[in-house]
């Protein structure tokens, strides 16, 4: 649930202003201005940006992202000097089918950055950013783990979750889902809770 100042916990026609799409789109300056002086360093490269939900997103070429990531991290005025998170998406509709998915923090500022990379079904590769980050060493493996994006240069890339005998990966959306029963709904205990 979206909660924020000018909504409350839970939005509402009457509580949305009215000039408002319902979407929210406030984007924070400091996001802006990352959108800005990446154009900025990097003028031959078109950035597609989205805003939702007070939110920016911005699609950045797959071989482009350590770049990217190395100059937002180390610009002083913009400072993403944290990795929060690194995930990825499956869209079996879509052409590219994959993305991955970047969330940066600037302790600094106290601001928020999305970046996203779109990944093609047959080149499931992205450059690594764990130079950038030595946190995205772990995200990554989770990544290639569940998804099967390989990450060209990482130091270690092998599985993290699953067991190395594991086949396929279990967060693609044509894998097969699977099924065990846990253990606690095996054995049946008959228990008494009444107080007496």
């Amino acid at each position: 649930m979206v909660s924020d100042s000018i909504t409350g916990p839970n939005p509402t026609m009457y509580t949305v202003p009215r000039e408002s799409t319902g979407a929210y789109t406030a984007v924070p300056a400091q996001a802006e201005r990352a959108l800005e002086k990446l154009q900025e360093q990097f003028p031959d490269t078109f950035f597609e940006a989205r805003r939702f939900r007070d939110e920016l997103t911005v699609y950045v070429p797959r071989e482009q992202i350590a770049t990217v990531c190395a100059f937002l991290k180390s610009d002083a005025e913009l400072q993403f000097a944290m990795l929060s998170d690194l995930t990825g998406n499956d869209w079996p509709d879509r052409d590219p089918r994959f993305e991955v998915i970047y969330h940066l923090y600037s302790l600094a500022t106290n601001s928020r950055l999305r970046l996203k990379v779109r990944v093609p079904e047959d080149d499931v590769t992205v450059p690594t950013v764990t130079k950038v980050w030595r946190t995205a060493n772990w995200h990554e493996r989770e990544v290639f783990d569940l998804f099967g994006v390989v990450f060209e240069g990482h130091p270690d890339l092998r599985r993290i979750l699953l067991p190395d005998e594991w086949e396929g990966h279990p967060l693609r959306q044509d894998e097969e889902i699977g099924w065990e029963e846990p253990e606690f709904t095996v054995r049946k205990v008959q228990r008494n809770y009444a107080k007496g």
